[in-house]
C-alpha cells in the first residue's frame, strides 16, 4: 500500500489553471483537501486609493482595470454613482447604448469563461470556438472606442460619442486574397448597428455548437457535477450573487429586482440553477448568453428608430462641441479646466451598483465637495466568491480545484484592487 500522509502545498500562482495571480495553500490528507486558503495581494494596485487622488473623469479609464474581461460594466457602476450624486441623468439613447454594450460584454466575459473554464478540466476546442465569437464584439468596443479591451467609453451624463456609421474592414494581403477578404467583409458594409444585428442572428448557433460540444458530454459532466455545491441558505450568507448565487437557485438579479438605466423596458428571463454545482453555474451562464443576445436585439431594433444625442447637455459635466472649443476662446478654457481639474462634485455620498457579468459590481463615492472623491470604495463580485473557495473545496480531490476556481469566475484585477 502506499503511505498516504497530510501535506501542506501550494497551488499557484504560476500554475495555468490559478488565472493569474491566486495563491492558495492546501491542506492535503493524500489527494483529498481538508483546507483551501487563498493567498491575495500579489496584484495589489491600490485602485481606491489611486482614485481618490485625481479627478472624477480620470479614474474612468483605471475601472476597466479591475476585471479586464468585462470592462463597461465596470465604468457603468462608478458612472452611476456620479451621477447620482451629480442629480443629472443621461439621455434615453445613450442609456439604450450603455445597455446593449453592458450585454455584449456579458456575453464577452462568458465567452472568455466559458473557453477558459473548458481549458482548465481538459476541452480544448471550445477555447478556440469562443475567441473566435469574442473577436466580434471587440471589434464593437474598438469601432466604438478606439481600443479593442479597455474602452473608457462611458461618461457621467451618457456616452463618448454615438454609434459610428461604418465597421473596420477587412484589407487583402498575401495570406488573404481579394474573394476571401470580400466574404469577411459581407457583414461589415452596413452601420455597427446592422453588424451588431448580424452577430445576434448568428450567436445562437454558435451557443449551440458549444452546447453539443459540453452539455451532455459525460467527461464534462463527471467533472462538474456535485462538484461545489452550495445550498441557498449558505449561498446567500456568504454574499454571493451573479451567476454563483442563482446557480443555487436564487432568481437576484439587479436588472430585475433593482432596475437601472432602461431594464425595466426590456423583455428577458432570469436564469437559474436547481443543484448548485459547477454543471448548474455552467447552464446559467450559457443560459445568461442567450439571454444577453435578446436584450442586444432589442436595443438595436430601438436605437434605429429613435437618433437623438448620446450625452448630457450640462456643460458642466459634459464637454462642449468640439467645433465650439476650436472657434471660441471661451469655450477653449471652459474644455482646458474641465480635462485637466474635471469638475467639483457636490457633498454627500452615493453607492452605485450594476449586474455585472460575474455579480453585484457597485461603487460607493464620499464627496466633501471637491474635485476628486474623498474616499471611493468598490464592491467586487469576485470577492465574496473567492473568500468561499475553502468551504467550496472541502473533501473534494485536488482535480477539483480547478474546476471550482473556473465555475467562480474571478478575475484579480477586482478581487486585488
Amino acid at each position: 500500500m502506499a503511505e498516504i500522509r497530510n501535506y501542506t502545498m501550494n497551488f499557484g500562482p504560476q500554475h495555468p489553471s490559478a488565472h493569474g495571480v491566486l495563491r492558495l495553500v492546501l491542506e492535503m490528507d493524500g489527494e483529498v483537501i481538508e483546507r483551501a486558503d487563498p493567498h491575495i495581494g500579489l496584484l495589489h494596485r491600490a485602485t481606491e486609493k489611486l482614485a481618490e487622488s485625481k479627478p472624477y473623469l480620470h479614474s474612468i479609464g483605471y475601472m476597466d482595470r479591475l476585471d479586464y474581461v468585462s470592462t463597461m460594466p465596470n465604468e457603468h457602476g462608478y458612472v452611476l454613482a456620479m451621477e447620482k450624486l451629480l442629480g443629472i441623468e443621461p439621455p434615453l439613447r445613450a442609456q439604450y447604448i450603455r445597455v446593449m454594450f453592458d450585454e455584449l460584454t456579458r456575453i464577452l466575459n462568458h465567452l472568455l469563461w466559458l473557453g477558459a473554464h473548458a481549458l482548465d478540466i481538459g476541452a480544448m476546442t471550445v477555447f478556440l470556438y469562443a475567441f473566435r465569437e469574442r473577436e466580434d464584439i471587440l471589434d464593437c468596443y474598438e469601432a466604438v472606442s478606439g481600443a479593442r479591451l479597455h474602452a473608457t467609453y462611458y461618461r457621467p451624463g451618457g456616452v463618448y460619442r454615438d454609434l459610428p456609421d461604418s465597421m473596420p474592414k477587412y484589407k487583402p494581403s498575401k495570406w488573404h486574397s481579394k474573394a476571401e477578404v470580400a466574404k469577411k467583409n459581407e457583414n461589415r458594409e452596413g452601420s455597427m448597428l446592422d453588424f451588431i444585428e448580424d452577430f445576434t442572428r448568428r450567436f445562437p448557433g454558435y451557443v449551440d455548437e458549444y452546447e453539443t460540444l459540453l452539455t451532455d458530454n459525460r467527461i464534462w459532466k463527471q467533472r462538474t457535477v456535485g462538484i461545489g455545491v452550495v445550498s441557498p441558505e449558505r449561498a446567500m450568507q456568504l454574499g454571493f450573487s451573479g451567476p454563483m448565487i442563482r446557480g443555487s437557485g436564487i432568481e437576484w438579479d439587479l436588472r430585475r429586482t433593482q432596475p437601472y438605466e432602461v431594464y425595466d423596458r426590456l423583455n428577458f428571463r432570469i436564469p437559474v440553477g436547481v443543484e448548485g454545482d459547477c454543471y448548474d453555474r455552467y447552464l446559467v451562464r450559457v443560459e445568461e448568453m442567450r439571454e444577453s443576445n435578446k436584450i442586444v436585439r432589442q436595443c438595436v431594433d430601438w436605437l434605429r428608430k429613435n437618433p437623438g444625442p448620446v450625452m448630457s447637455d450640462d456643460h458642466k459635466v459634459s464637454r462642449l462641441d468640439r467645433l465650439d472649443m476650436k472657434q471660441d476662446m471661451e469655450s477653449l478654457i471652459h474644455h482646458f479646466k474641465l480635462v485637466t481639474e474635471g469638475f467639483c462634485m457636490p457633498e454627500g455620498e452615493a453607492y452605485a451598483a450594476v449586474e455585472h457579468p460575474k455579480g453585484e459590481f457597485g461603487v460607493y463615492i464620499c464627496s466633501d465637495g471637491a474635485n476628486k472623491p474623498y474616499r471611493l470604495k468598490i464592491r467586487a463580485p469576485g470577492f465574496p466568491h473567492l473568500a468561499a473557495l475553502d468551504e467550496m473545496s472541502r473533501g473534494h480531490m485536488i482535480a477539483d480545484v480547478v474546476a471550482i476556481i473556473g465555475t467562480q469566475d474571478i478575475v484579480f484585477g477586482e478581487i486585488d484592487r
